[in-house]
């Protein structure tokens, strides 16, 4: 039974992205999964922990911020891309959500938290993954052979400061989610300067604080980024440093940790010396991009340059 509601659950929240600038009724997404109306809207709630109409607001209001952040658009326009009837309604909407007008937040972008949602599916791969190996317009799990076949390379990043949100003692990015909470890549998507995506990282014992974790969750701005820094994060300088990049192959969403250690394994036998570099992991902290199946795990590890003497 439980199957059954989170299938269900799981196809209103793929009609409702596939929707988000439209008109959505409650029947909609009752259709979506074969339920009643009745029906529909109680799991949606009991297993998301938002009514089918508050989650469609917080994403609508998510993506418009995100709209207004990044082009040049009026107000109003943006709350008729996102289905709001009129320029009060969506503000109303907005400062309830964000705590801020959208024109102050148009203006100033500060960081804010975003409602990135999480496809329920995804939080019980064990459920599916038999139905997914199934689907021939799936990716196949990742086996040893496949996993080892990495691509590699060293990038160079300039100084820069990172805003970062520690966490007591985790060392890892599910400990972390138990002491920090799992919403705070919404707040790290929203900073309008950010170099890169938001990451999670591994941090060099000169840059944790006693009391703090090994493992966080952050975003990287330029070295002179004088912008806000969200309550409850820290910001760090880094130093210019060589980043050794390790991006394995595609996998299906749903075997996103089989992906993780399967390359972990990979990099654990690396000998990066054979291509003139040695591990330099108190340069930088080494860092895991989001999972995603269709680019494959990302990681990156720092590294320096060896210098062999010659005879």
């Amino acid at each position: 039974m439980k199957k059954e509601k989170i299938k269900a659950v799981g196809k209103m929240q793929e009609y409702i992205q596939s929707h988000i600038t439209e008109p959505i009724t409650l029947y909609d997404l009752a259709r979506s999964c074969d339920l009643s109306p009745w029906h529909a809207s109680r799991i949606f709630k009991e297993l998301l922990g938002k009514t089918p109409f508050e989650y469609i607001r917080a994403c609508r209001v998510s993506q418009a911020a995100l709209k207004l952040r990044d082009k040049k658009v009026k107000v109003i326009d943006v709350a008729l891309d996102f289905v709001f009837d009129t320029h009060e309604g969506f503000t109303r909407a907005f400062s309830r959500h964000f705590g801020m007008n959208p024109a102050h937040y148009k203006k100033h972008t500060p960081p804010v938290k975003l409602f990135l949602p999480h496809q329920i599916m995804d939080s019980y791969p064990n459920l599916f993954n038999e139905e997914k190996r199934m689907d021939k317009n799936n990716l196949k799990k990742p086996d040893s052979d496949s996993a080892k076949t990495v691509f590699v390379q060293v990038v160079e990043r300039p100084a820069r400061k990172m805003i970062l949100k520690r966490g007591v003692k985790a060392t890892e990015y599910f400990e972390y989610c138990n002491e920090v909470g799992c919403d705070i890549w919404g707040i790290l998507v929203s900073i309008k300067e950010a170099l890169y995506e938001p990451v999670g990282v591994w941090l060099p014992s000169e840059m944790i604080p006693k009391g703090t974790s090994i493992y966080a969750q952050g975003v990287e701005v330029p070295a002179d980024y004088s912008g806000q820094i969200p309550e409850g994060f820290d910001s760090i300088d880094l130093k210019p440093c060589k980043m050794m990049i390790f991006q394995g192959p595609p996998f299906n969403d749903a075997e996103f940790e089989t992906a993780i250690h399967s390359l972990w394994n990979v990099m654990k036998s690396y000998d990066p010396e054979f291509y003139g570099f040695e591990w330099a992991d108190q340069d930088a902290p080494r860092f895991q991009m989001e999972p995603k199946g269709y680019c494959g795990y990302i990681e990156g590890r720092p590294v320096r340059t060896v210098f062999t003497k010659h005879r």
